[in-house]
């Protein structure tokens, strides 16, 4: 029984391991965003917002939040696909150029090795051994030269649907209490924790599937989402003022 649930709880850490950049980047540009409204409204002390029970304060955190969901979404899939079409054609042009001109690929390879620390026979040796498998080759190369990786590993579909779920499963936190109470100073201030528990617990997935320092983390994260609110606030500021 203890098996199983290591295992499931090993699946996760692993899920969420290789789709951090995706949550981490979705979930704080979510937040930001529509606390940015929030903030926005509430340094430009819009006496409107009060009265509408703040309708304002969600049409513009709703529509911001889903359409922007939806590009940042589009966006990592169209990302993910070009790099997926610029390895493969890096991949196919480096591939053509071991059949035409093994030796001098070789000899990239050497020069590639030897400035990682292998000696020069080693390195000769290592890409002697190599030229007799192309395609690893061309990877090396690739990567070493390049730094392209082979992106293949990763679903353009799937990177997509968890930059736009991390997006508005955190974006919602900061209009919650808009949704529950009537818009007054303290739904602002509910919304501020709100927000900064979001922030937290971003942090905190992002210290289990790092296992960086977790004050580190949270800190981080918890600044770039302030930094952030400050500005939304003081421009509302400014523009209401």
């Amino acid at each position: 029984m203890d098996r199983q649930a290591d295992g499931r709880d090993g699946q996760t850490l692993g899920r969420t391991q290789e789709y951090l950049k995706q949550i981490v980047f979705g979930g704080t540009d979510g937040i930001v965003t529509t606390f940015a409204i929030v903030a926005g409204f509430a340094g430009a002390q819009a006496e409107g917002v009060a009265q509408i029970g703040g309708l304002a304060v969600l049409v513009f955190g709703l529509a911001n939040l889903f359409a922007d969901a939806v590009s940042m979404g589009l966006g990592e899939f169209l990302s993910l696909r070009a790099q997926h079409d610029l390895y493969r054609s890096r991949h196919a042009a480096s591939l053509r150029a071991l059949v035409q001109n093994p030796d001098g690929q070789t000899a990239v390879m050497t020069d590639l090795l030897s400035a990682r620390g292998l000696s020069q026979s080693e390195a000769q040796t290592t890409a002697t051994i190599l030229s007799r498998h192309p395609g690893a080759m061309a990877e090396l190369i690739l990567n070493y030269e390049m730094g392209l990786r082979d992106p293949e590993v990763e679903s353009p579909v799937l990177n997509g649907l968890f930059t736009f779920s991390a997006f508005v499963t955190f974006g919602v936190v900061p209009l919650v209490p808009y949704l529950l109470f009537d818009a007054t100073a303290q739904t602002t201030r509910w919304s501020v924790a709100a927000t900064l528990v979001s922030l937290l617990l971003l942090g905190f997935l992002r210290w289990t599937a790092t296992g960086e320092r977790l004050l580190r983390t949270l800190g981080e994260t918890v600044l770039v989402g302030t930094v952030c609110a400050l500005v939304a606030f003081v421009v509302g500021a400014l523009v209401g003022g």
